[in-house]
């Protein structure tokens, strides 16, 4: 059954791009760790980082582009999911951290001592495990998620209102974590995190690590997707998101659909979530912000949603200009992304890829070299 997945999923594009991101997770941390500062090949400790954020923001707008451009639902509220899985991987690496704290104290982390916390709260308990962090990574998004979907779904909730749910839930988590009380740090976050499975987080080795770790994570969830998406199943979420109530009238729990996709979209985002924590080294509130999320809708509409491609793409290109324009003209950033935006939806509504997929049909219907009718690229659905 496994492997009749993965020969579904293994197109011819789905080989490139696995290839590539399996490439990228041993040839980058080989050029830094190996190749001397002197070298044109070197890749600096900065830079490793600043692509292993990006390959963690890839899986994020991966992720949104399974429910959104395959199954119709634009959530507005996947950067609480990718919150959640930082926030369960920060409890982890505080837990490490023990009595080399500002404070010294072995159990509770500094920002408890300082606020005078007198035992470790029950839901912190297990987080000293790396192999229970790792459940909690993925369970409690996807908790969420099945929670939320459960009751969105079977209420009929969809379109528009749907998306104000999802961002509702989002700014709710965030007023809930500023608030000291909840026992996450407060407006501060979780930061000073010392190591991971017991190496050293600064060295280059372990980042070098977790670079390759993005990449992999990438590379495995983009099969899963595939697979997903190539299947049976995934008619049936084509289906759904351009004739709901045809799907619902022939017989599909169009719910039940709606609920699996979405509890899986949550669990890439958390575990975005959680490579993301270690690379930058802190999590705080700010990461439930709604405008978060709504960045995350920019970077899967610039690449292009029902692609699978695109949405990596997407949040590769924006963040690096993101990165470049706000060094050059910090001020003028937001409104740079709003008119990238504006000019996506005008110029390209199916994204760079959708955009570059119908043009090669439509050349290669000009110069004549396929006589039978060539069906439109995938994207088109997602329109």
């Amino acid at each position: 059954m496994i492997t009749s997945f993965l020969f579904k999923a293994l197109d011819r594009r789905a080989i490139w791009v696995v290839s590539a991101l399996i490439a990228l997770a041993i040839l980058v941390p080989a050029s830094n760790l190996m190749l001397p500062f002197d070298s044109a090949f070197h890749v600096s400790n900065f830079t490793i980082s600043l692509i292993g954020k990006y390959l963690t923001y890839a899986l994020l707008a991966l992720a949104l582009d399974l429910v959104w451009g395959y199954c119709g639902i634009l959530s507005l509220g996947h950067g609480a999911f990718f919150a959640l899985g930082g926030y369960a991987m920060g409890m982890y690496l505080m837990r490490q951290i023990g009595s080399r704290g500002v404070y010294g104290d072995p159990i509770l982390p500094d920002f408890m001592v300082f606020l005078n916390w007198k035992e470790l709260p029950w839901f912190w308990l297990g987080f000293d495990q790396f192999w229970f962090a790792a459940l909690m990574i993925v369970l409690v998004p996807g908790a969420l998620a099945f929670v939320f979907g459960w009751f969105a779904f079977r209420s009929r909730v969809t379109g528009v209102y749907l998306s104000i749910i999802t961002q509702a839930m989002t700014y709710a988590l965030l007023l809930a974590f500023f608030r000291n009380e909840m026992g996450f740090g407060g407006n501060n976050g979780l930061t000073d995190f010392k190591d991971i499975l017991g190496y050293d987080i600064q060295s280059d080795t372990t980042r070098a690590v977790l670079f390759a770790a993005s990449a992999l994570a990438l590379a495995a969830s983009f099969l899963i997707c595939s697979g997903i998406v190539r299947s049976k199943f995934g008619k049936v979420l084509v289906a759904v998101r351009d004739a709901e109530s045809r799907s619902r009238f022939i017989g599909y729990r169009v719910e039940n659909v709606k609920l699996f996709v979405f509890v899986v979209s949550a669990m890439m985002a958390g575990i975005a979530g959680a490579l993301y924590v270690p690379q930058v080294g802190i999590i705080n509130p700010g990461e439930f912000a709604p405008a978060n999320s709504i960045e995350v809708v920019i970077w899967t509409a610039v690449g292009g949603r029902g692609t699978l491609i695109g949405p990596i793409i997407g949040a590769v290109l924006v963040n690096a200009g993101k990165s470049v324009f706000t060094a050059a003209f910090p001020e003028f950033w937001l409104f740079a992304l709003g008119a990238l935006f504006v000019a996506t939806t005008l110029f390209l509504p199916k994204g760079v890829v959708g955009s570059f997929s119908s043009a090669m049909t439509w050349l290669r219907l000009r110069t004549g070299k396929s006589d039978a009718p060539v069906a439109e690229p995938t994207v088109r659905a997602a329109e």
